[in-house]
This record gives structure tokens, sequence and C-alpha cells, in this order.
């Protein structure tokens, strides 16, 4: 990695898309520090050190957004709205006809659902950014021993203005980043929605690494107590750069399906005969089904933790909460199956064995042994099968390990998880494959040379 980043760097073109990333994460990191105005940051910080270790969807999002949304700053929403309207919008285009007509139309198809894509996402960071101002002004934090509002104005025009002004600044936010990752796309190096990801995660690691020095710090002043943070915290370090080898060779693996192509006369030329393979990698559908299993199993936390005082303390209500809580065994077993289930919904969605059954035939392609047609799509639908439950046991026990770990050793408060690895590893490996790929286009001799 470190020789494909230093051979980029002697190509001034490849330099110059490099610095200009660069320069699009320091800006997006001066905007996670802007506090939005008219809110009291004493008493947000006070209400938000409950967030770091809550495990509700307001922790999931702090952390995607590289602790802006703790301290409420322009970025706040973070990438999230956006990719939340990727995801709608990839639903709906292969649930309504029109839109899945749109996107086989080839570029301009592409252009339009992109230009739908970025109205859902303003669209949704209007909403997410009311949703958060609402939360703010109904909260109230304990500074100094004193009650105090985390809005400044609660009453009359001023609270109206001021929150018409606090979302608007979300929502412009959200817009903001949005186009710093088109712009990535267009004049910088690697996808820029991942590497704002990518930005905000690496920035929480400090918050981590300072914890584990407060764990050993513990275990060294009092080693009767805290003893036991001698070897946990090795033990961390080395089950992270496991995680990270496990990843790196998942994320390679892939299962080839050989494909023979037939001969055929075209006036005096003979094309095809050669054989070649359809690569099908293990891991299909990424960080996707831990994102919607995360999301799904943190509402019964996110609207306790909205609930605040008026949350149950018995009966029912609170033996649902206990169920739905991180610590318990429940959420992880139904997070384990909801990872297994989002993933093979995602392949489906990706993956039509037909269509490729189709495709192969059109092309005079057959896979050795198999019949054209039927017989294809249910050879390939099986494999498919086959590897989906691979890479979904794989996502499973990646989103499972640190929760486990933290349970079992009583670290809570790490901000990095399973879903921050396999984003931190992902995106560094498409970043770099990316630059291998220019190289290799401005290295290529042509046919005169």
């Amino acid at each position: 990695m470190f020789k494909t980043i230093k051979n980029a760097w002697a190509i001034p073109d490849l330099r110059r898309k490099i610095l200009f990333t660069l320069l699009i994460i320091v800006i997006f990191r001066f905007g996670s520090c802007i506090p939005v105005p008219f809110l009291n940051v004493d008493a947000l910080r006070a209400l938000m050190a409950q967030v770091e270790s809550s495990g509700t969807a307001l922790s999931y999002i702090n952390m995607l957004s590289g602790g802006a949304f703790a301290n409420a700053t322009l970025f706040a929403m973070g990438i999230t709205p956006y990719i939340n309207s990727s995801i709608i919008m990839q639903l709906l285009t292969v649930a309504i006809p029109p839109l899945e007509r749109m996107a086989k139309e080839g570029e301009e198809g592409r252009k339009k659902i992109s230009t739908i894509t970025r109205y859902v996402t303003v669209i949704l960071g209007l909403i997410q950014g009311a949703a958060y101002y609402f939360y703010l002004r109904n909260s109230v934090a304990t500074v100094n021993g004193k009650a105090t509002s985390i809005t400044l104005f609660n009453d009359g025009f001023a609270q109206i203005f001021s929150a018409f002004i606090i979302i608007l600044c979300f929502t412009a936010g959200t817009a903001l980043m949005m186009w710093l990752g088109e712009q990535i796309n267009q004049k910088g190096i690697g996808n820029g929605i991942s590497i704002l990801l990518f930005a905000g995660i690496v920035a929480r690691l400090p918050v981590t690494f300072g914890l584990l020095g407060t764990f050993l710090g513990q275990a060294f002043e009092m080693p009767s107590a805290y003893g036991q943070y001698f070897v946990l915290v090795p033990l961390f370090v080395l089950i992270f750069l496991v995680v990270i080898w496990v990843i790196v060779f998942m994320n390679d693996s892939e299962r080839r399906i050989p494909v023979q192509y037939a001969k055929r006369v075209v006036g005096r030329k003979m094309y095809g005969g050669q054989s070649t393979h359809i690569p099908i990698k293990v891991s299909m559908s990424g960080v996707m089904p831990i994102i919607f299993a995360s999301s799904i199993l943190s509402i019964p936390s996110t609207i306790e933790f909205f609930m605040g005082r008026n949350a149950p303390t018995e009966g029912f209500g609170r033996a649902l909460l206990d169920a739905f809580s991180s610590e318990g065994w429940i959420y992880c077993l139904l997070y384990f199956v909801l990872i297994i289930l989002f993933d093979y919904f995602y392949v489906t969605i990706q993956y039509n064995p037909v269509e490729m059954a189709n495709n192969l035939r059109q092309n005079n392609g057959t896979i050795p042994g198999i019949r054209p047609g039927k017989p294809t799509s249910d050879f390939i639908a099986k494999i498919l099968s086959k590897l989906t439950l691979i890479g979904a046991i794989f996502l499973g026990v990646i989103a499972l390990l640190p929760i486990i770990f933290s349970n079992l050793s009583g670290m809570h408060g790490l901000s990095i998880g399973g879903t921050s690895i396999l984003i931190l590893v992902g995106v560094a490996l498409e970043t770099v494959k990316q630059m291998e790929s220019q190289m290799m286009m401005r290295h290529y001799k042509g046919f005169l040379d």
C-alpha cells in the first residue's frame, strides 16, 4: 500500500488528485468543528456525554460523522442522509419499473437517478436536522448542579427564528458534504462519500486510543482492582489487527465460475473460442447488512434515550428495552440473524442468476458441464447461495466480536466496532486499487511504441 502511494505521488497528475482529496478532508474536518448558533455548548457537551456509551442510533451517527453529531456542528448529520438516499433509490430502482428502465438507459439514465438522489438527500437531511433540533430543544442537561436547556431561546419569535436557522444549518451541511464527495469523485482520488466516511472514523481513533490509555493508567494506579487491563488492552489491539487481516483476506476472496465461449465466424474472421471466468466475491454486500441490522436494533434504545426520565423502569416495557440492549444475548442473537437475512436480501437485489444465464447464452458462452438456460441459472443461484452464507457469517462474526469482547472485558465506550473496521479497510483497499489502475493507465505503452 505504501509503495503504491509513493509511486502515485511521483506522478504529477495523481499528486494533484491526492492533494485535492486531502484538501477536501481538511475542509470536512473544519466543518465538523464549527458549531451551529443558538445552542448552549456546555449543556450540549453534558448531554452528549451520554451518547458515546448509549449504543443507540445516535452513537452510530456520531461515529460516522467523526464526532460532529455530539458537538452539533455544521456537519452533524454527516453523510448518513446521502447513504440512506442512495439505499432508497437502489431499492426503488428494483421495485419501480420506470426507475429500472431509467437505470438501463446508460449514462443519461444514471445522471437522472443521481439528480433524484440529491433531492432525496436534501429532504432526508431536512427531516433528520429537524428531528435533531426537537431532540435538543426537549432535552435538559445538568451543568454545575443546575438543569440547563440546550437551546438558548425557547419562547416566542426567537424560538421560531433559532429553530429555522439551526435546521437550515444542519441541512446545508448535509448538502455541502454531498457536494464535497462529488468533487472528490471528479477531481480527487477514490470514492468521495467513502473517503469522507473514512476521514470521520479515523478522527475517532485518537478517542479510542486515549480510552485504552485510560484503562492502562487505571491498571498502573490500582493493580488489585484493574490489573486485568494489562492483558485486555494488548488483547484488544491484537484482535484489532487480526480482524483487519481477516477483512483484507475476505475482501480479496472470490469464487471464479469458468466460462467457455464458442467459436463463431463473422465474415472472414473467427471470434470466440477463449476460456474465461465470472468472478463472484465471497463478501459481496460489504458493510450494508450490518448497517441495516444495527439501524433496526437500535430503534428501541433510541426511543428509550429520547424518552429520558419517562422511560419505563419495570414491567414488560423495561424487560423489552433490556432485551434490545447491546449487552444482552438476545440482542446479539437477533443482530446475527438480521445480518444474515439482510445479506441474502442485498445479494438478491444485486445479482440476478436468470439475467446472468441469459447474457451468457446471448454471447455464446457456457459453463463447462452445465446446459444453457435454466440449468445455468440454477447453478449460478446455488453458488450465490453458498457464498452469501459464508459472507453473512463472516459479517456476523466481525460485527459481534467487539460487542462480545466489550461485554466480557468490561471495556465499554470503545468507538471502534466491526462496522468501523470494515469501512476503514474497505475504503483503503478500494482507494489503493484505484491508484494502481490509474498508474497502469498512465504507464501503458501504445501499439506504436
